[in-house]
């Protein structure tokens, strides 16, 4: 049983704790974090602003170390991975989705999707079907040829949720997924996200610090000066 269950643990965060130093002072972000992320499991993370919210949501994609204790993905210890193993890591096993799209305005709809598949050198032709079929899931196969500054606010974030899928990771990570978004968009994103971990069985996990997001997650916690206190 206990086999079954590492198995189905996409993270795993035993306490971690993330000091930063500002100047003279010591700055306690994340404080003694234990959190464990399922399989198919659709978490929002929620606080208010320096709760530790983003430093927490670093921690899971790998962009940051912890000070002290250890971070595991699908039960394999990543925290002290060397940079170039991490990015790897990074590549093929978590999807990021942000604020602000973060797509790259010179880049086609289409090209901004093939990025990650190029970084880790796949196969030129199957990079190119991969991003078709990513754009006929988000709805958007007639905007390939598209740049960012062509697409509308919720068909850039589409976008960004596509770039996200292309390497077929088992996480998506979403920063304040609508924030950038009017209502409507915001609710067409969060129900496509919904239906996404529905049907295509992927972890997802979002930062919000709107209630009426973070209400689309089956499970909810909370943090407060660094330390989970709620979910």
């Amino acid at each position: 049983m206990c086999g079954v269950f590492m198995r189905n643990t996409v993270i795993e965060m035993k306490d971690v704790q993330k000091i930063y130093q500002m100047g003279a002072v010591n700055v306690l972000a994340l404080d003694d974090v234990n959190l464990k992320i399922k399989k198919n499991e659709f978490l929002a993370i929620t606080g208010p602003s320096g709760s530790g919210k983003s430093t927490l949501l670093h921690m899971i994609g790998l962009l940051d170390r912890p000070t002290s204790g250890d971070v595991f993905i699908e039960n394999k210890k990543v925290s002290h991975l060397n940079e170039s193993d991490l990015a790897r890591m990074r590549g093929m096993k978590i999807g990021f989705v942000f604020q602000y799209f973060n797509l790259y305005p010179t880049l086609t709809a289409m090209e901004n999707i093939e990025l990650p598949m190029m970084i880790v050198e796949k196969d030129r032709k199957e990079t190119r079907e991969r991003a078709m079929e990513l754009l006929k899931v988000v709805g958007l196969e007639n905007r390939a040829d598209r740049l960012p500054s062509q697409l509308s606010g919720g068909e850039r974030q589409r976008v960004a949720v596509a770039r996200a899928l292309a390497n077929n990771p088992p996480l998506i990570l979403a920063d304040e997924p609508t924030g950038n978004l009017d209502t409507k968009n915001g609710t067409d994103i969060m129900k496509f996200l919904k239906n996404l971990q529905e049907t295509h069985k992927i972890t997802i996990v979002i930062v919000t610090h709107e209630k009426q997001i973070a209400n689309y997650a089956e499970k909810i916690i909370h943090l407060k000066d660094g330390k989970i206190i709620g979910g």
